[in-house]
């Protein structure tokens, strides 16, 4: 399937967490247009079961094809943690996970161990963080928790508020207790919360964001492909990001911006029969 270097990258989550992937995406590649679609009739994905996680993937993932991207990135640990074979397999473009790319921050940034990951049930129940990292450092040991009520709180905007750092103090005392030097915050609404993680963990541990290191990943795929859209000096064509909700496109636009770094003028509603 030949894509054009104009054709937007689509890419999609459970809901607003993944705009914090999609800002690390417009600072790299300022020339690329953005199809984000964020499933917020469903969200959130970390409780429900892999089969579901699945069919919810590969649905959006077949609509953003329909729309005409040159390729997707799936900006949900959950979703990559699930559904990122399935995708790779039945879909006429590239896909790109999140998984891979943060542990490999997280195995370039620690020094000693060990490597903590926070995540959704599901993605924590699927290991997929945890066999990604001791693929690239064997040995290396790893120590996982589910974090299952952060999504809410930052669906809601309580990124600084007083029940968060209560839950924080809660979920995270197993990482202090290991004494943990590196903790990957395995789900893309998290980085929302991290002035409050760092203050939980204190400042020898490094927090990693895999938005930077996926950035990094789609640019690569999209060079090694032909497709990557380098922008016309001579002809400065300002990208075009459009936004998608499933179910309430007026909280997505009053809280997106906080996310996306940039304000978002409009979101587009689609929903799933």
């Amino acid at each position: 399937m030949h894509q054009s270097p104009q054709a937007p990258i689509g890419m999609f989550d459970s809901g607003l967490g993944g705009l914090t992937v999609a800002n690390a995406l417009m600072r790299r590649m300022p020339a690329e247009s953005l199809l984000y679609f964020g499933d917020t009739a469903r969200v959130p994905y970390g409780p429900k079961s892999p089969d579901t996680v699945r069919r919810y993937a590969l649905q959006i993932g077949e609509w953003l094809v329909s729309q005409g991207v040159k390729c997707i990135v799936v900006a949900c640990n959950t979703a990559t943690a699930h559904a990122l074979d399935v995708l790779q397999s039945s879909l006429p473009v590239p896909v790109i996970g999140v998984v891979e790319p943060g542990a490999r921050a997280a195995v370039r940034a620690s020094r000693i161990g060990p490597i903590g990951v926070i995540g959704t049930s599901g993605t924590i129940a699927s290991g997929a963080y945890t066999r990604a990292i001791q693929q690239q450092s064997p040995g290396t040991t790893v120590l996982a928790a589910a974090c299952p009520l952060f999504v809410p709180l930052v669906e809601e905007g309580w990124v600084d508020h007083p029940a968060s750092r209560l839950i924080a103090h809660e979920y995270l005392a197993s990482m202090r207790d290991a004494q943990v030097d590196t903790l990957v915050l395995g789900c893309t609404h998290y980085p929302l919360l991290a002035p409050l993680l760092a203050a939980e963990m204190g400042p020898r541990v490094r927090l990693i964001d895999s938005a930077e290191e996926t950035a990094v990943e789609v640019e690569r795929v999209l060079a090694d492909r032909g497709v990557l859209n380098q922008g016309d000096p001579e002809h400065v064509e300002k990208p075009t990001h459009r936004f998608v909700a499933s179910d309430a496109p007026r909280h997505f636009l009053a809280l997106g911006g906080r996310f996306l770094d940039v304000p978002i003028s409009a979101v587009e509603y689609h929903v799933f029969s």
